[in-house]
């Protein structure tokens, strides 16, 4: 369960570190109630951020309760994120790779200010493709990660299937609703 977090954690605070995320920016999180988004949310809010997050009606009391603004993904998504934010947003932090990245990018100023791990053409619109790489720092992620949990600013809701239950939990995966970390466990 650890990877879980150490994972979510690396990921999250290399796209908020790539935005330059900041105290009194607003980020919108498209993805906000999975794995890394949940995360995201939260590591962002520890700095002081505002934020606004696409979820399924299922999640919006989840994401309100991490502190952060639901909307509901999906057609007219730019519209509501505009209405929350009261305006434009300072960076978005894309995890879900399901809205059109043209959409995305029309919340900011600069294609730039655009950071995704989950749709690996939106390079081509000029919004940042992370993966890893070269843009990772593990060490320090992980200790911002750990100081997070430590001081109960960052919780990781994980839910565990043992492995015969491995199609249930993928499953879930495909829906697009997970909440947290799905974990397998012997």
């Amino acid at each position: 369960m650890a990877a879980a977090a150490g994972v979510a954690g690396e990921t999250s605070e290399r796209g908020l570190r790539l935005l330059d995320v900041d105290a009194g920016d607003t980020l919108f999180v498209d993805g906000g109630a999975g794995g890394v988004g949940a995360v995201a949310v939260q590591m962002a809010l520890a700095r002081g951020a505002k934020v606004i997050a696409s979820v399924s009606e299922a999640n919006h009391d989840y994401l309100r309760e991490l502190g952060a603004t639901p909307v509901l993904y999906g057609q007219g998504l730019a519209d509501r994120v505009r209405v929350a934010a009261g305006g434009s947003v300072d960076a978005v932090l894309d995890v879900a790779g399901k809205t059109a990245i043209e959409e995305l990018i029309s919340l900011v100023s600069e294609p730039s200010q655009v950071v995704t791990i989950a749709n690996y053409t939106a390079g081509q619109a000029g919004a940042r493709v992370t993966g890893g790489g070269a843009d990772s720092r593990p060490m320090e992620a992980l200790a911002l990660t750990a100081d997070l949990l430590a001081r109960n600013k960052l919780v990781i809701k994980v839910q565990t299937f043992p492995f015969d239950r491995a199609g249930e939990a993928y499953r879930i995966i495909e829906s697009g609703h997970v909440r947290g970390k799905l974990v397998l466990v012997p």
